[in-house]
């Protein structure tokens, strides 16, 4: 059964939002080409969302957002994985989508805080998950204090992530290097 004709104009404003998002960046994006590819009026546009982060926060909450899909095996060591983590997501979020999108986040964030937290959560979910895995496996093979609080750590891993997408740069294996060894020597057991 095809959608009715309102909802297929709002699904095309959201392809629109995603597709200007990832060739253009945020700052880039208009109501006027939002409307203009999606075939509608500004005043449509107007009518479903208030603003132009409120078209990027649903668009992210109902697509896929870039740099989510970084996958990053678990091996037996500790200290290899969170390299191959922080050299996969800083990578993937340094480049222009990620970038874009870190700052966008910031906009939508700022003209709509609790939406800004929903979108922020579900692009540090799969980050926190994935921590709070390894982590435990690090606790299990005794290399992880059990008193580690797993969501701080899940915390830095995020910052240091979002900075590299803000500044546009992935971090350096210098970077990442001295990052890690910081963050093991933090949590290491005995």
């Amino acid at each position: 059964m095809p959608r009715p004709r309102s909802e297929k104009a709002r699904q095309s404003v959201l392809e629109a939002m995603r597709r200007a998002l990832a060739a253009d960046g945020y700052e880039a994006v208009t109501i006027e080409g939002l409307a203009a590819e999606a075939e509608v009026s500004k005043q449509t546009i107007y009518r479903w969302w208030p603003s132009k982060a409120a078209i990027l926060g649903e668009a992210l909450l109902e697509g896929a957002i870039p740099g989510s899909d970084v996958v990053v095996p678990m091996t037996d060591d500790l200290g290899a994985d969170l390299r191959a983590w922080f050299t996969a997501v800083s990578a993937g979020l340094a480049r222009p989508e990620g970038v874009s999108l870190a700052r966008a986040l910031i906009e939508v964030t700022a003209a709509d805080p609790e939406l800004g937290l929903v979108l922020n959560e579900r692009l540090a979910a799969p980050i926190r998950e994935w921590v709070a895995e390894r982590v435990a496996r690090g606790r299990d093979a005794g290399d992880v204090r059990a008193d580690v609080d797993v969501a701080a750590v899940a915390d830095e891993f995020i910052a240091i992530a979002s900075y590299s997408a803000l500044i546009g740069q992935p971090l350096s294996v210098e970077r990442v290097e001295e990052t890690v060894v910081r963050l093991l020597r933090g949590i290491a057991a005995g």
